[in-house]
């Protein structure tokens, strides 16, 4: 357990609790492995890569958790996902970062909206987008109530 919660294995579920409202994940695995080879044969720059901002960062810092990934270019430290939430029921709270707590509560009281799982290395600036996925109650199926035949 680290300062901002449980330490998770990246590679595993988009979200690391299991979540019944998670649906619609689109996994980016293979944009990544795709960009870093391109990194390490030389057609692209590391500083086209390591470019995430101070925003980014710093939500990282306060609202990330941790993996057990070394970053893939710097190696120093560790890779922090951070969840991105986005919709049109979350008002105010659309395009913040958020804990997977948050996350977890915010599913059973909206209907819909979207979040981007985001990877970040805290020491180089390397930043990509894990997965998305869609979060809520819409679409859930009601349980029936169980009727009973009049006699």
């Amino acid at each position: 357990m680290t300062a901002t919660g449980p330490r998770v294995r990246s590679g595993g579920p988009a979200y690391p609790g299991w979540v019944r409202t998670q649906r619609g994940l689109v996994d980016y695995a293979l944009q990544r492995r795709a960009l870093l080879a391109s990194v390490r044969s030389g057609r692209t720059g590391v500083t086209e890569v390591c470019d995430a901002s101070p925003y980014l960062v710093r939500a990282a810092k306060f609202h990330g958790v941790v993996t057990d990934v070394a970053c893939p270019l710097c190696r120093k430290e560790t890779l922090t996902h951070v969840y991105w939430v986005y919709g049109d029921e979350i008002k105010h709270m659309a395009g913040s970062a958020r804990l997977p707590a948050e996350l977890e509560s915010m599913a059973r009281s909206f209907g819909e909206f979207s979040v981007y799982q985001v990877e970040v290395c805290r020491t180089c600036s390397w930043n990509h987008l894990v997965a998305s996925f869609v979060m809520g109650t819409k679409g859930e199926s009601v349980p029936r109530s169980r009727r009973r035949a009049v006699k």
